[in-house]
């Protein structure tokens, strides 16, 4: 199952969305960031938070439309953000599409990035989208495949300490069975010389972020 996910930050290029949703796509809307769907004229198939940032008349025509409300406190640990992406896990969604959830306050834009390592969220593959650049975490072991264009900028940003054993196939400054330190810069403005490259990592974290036309292809093995 795929999630699309809209959270209250800022939405690039919003008129750009509509042709990539699918009609069997579970909506949810992170409280706020029901705005954004409702200016596309969609509606969530769920809405949670703690909704102190939902109109008296945005909740009046979903409850008319008998959607799903899911109401927390506002004095909790999680964010929207957060509370929306389990929700979207333990229903099953496989591959989730984050809008909206960067720009605006740093604090928030950094804190959405660094959900992507919550341990409950990493069965899922989990995109931030924002315009044409999108935000993905590269665990140890795995190797990603990054589809996109020749020219697209790629950047490997590792997380938490150490990217060891990071090798990569597909891109102008390659990297062989090397390692990327944490708190340096050698990973940032690599570019797709192919309509894909790969990735893998042995050990650590890697947080890859692509700028590109085409965003959303690729997977994770």
């Amino acid at each position: 199952m795929r999630s699309i996910i809209f959270a209250n930050g800022v939405l690039t290029n919003p008129q750009s969305l509509a042709g990539s949703l699918k009609p069997d796509d579970f909506l949810a809307a992170a409280d706020g960031g029901l705005r954004h769907l409702l200016a596309l004229g969609l509606f969530p198939d769920v809405l949670i938070g703690d909704l102190d940032s939902v109109t008296p008349e945005q909740l009046k025509t979903l409850t008319a439309r008998k959607t799903e409300i899911i109401q927390h406190p506002a004095r909790k640990d999680e964010t929207d953000l957060e509370l929306a992406l389990l929700c979207a896990v333990e229903r099953g969604a496989t591959e989730i599409l984050v809008y909206g959830a960067l720009g605006a306050r740093w604090d928030m834009s950094l804190g959405n990035i660094l959900l992507l390592t919550h341990p409950r969220l990493r069965i899922a593959n989990i995109r931030l989208v924002d315009g044409n650049q999108e935000v993905r975490l590269l665990a140890e072991g795995e190797t990603l495949t990054l589809g996109g264009l020749p020219g697209d900028t790629v950047s490997l940003l590792p997380l938490g300490g150490d990217a060891v054993g990071v090798t990569t196939r597909g891109l102008e400054y390659a990297l062989a069975n090397e390692r990327l330190k944490f708190g340096f810069t050698r990973g940032l403005s690599n570019v797709l010389q192919t309509n894909s490259a790969k990735i893998s990592l042995k050990k650590g974290l890697l947080c890859v972020v692509k700028e590109g036309a085409e965003i959303g292809k690729g997977r994770v093995g």
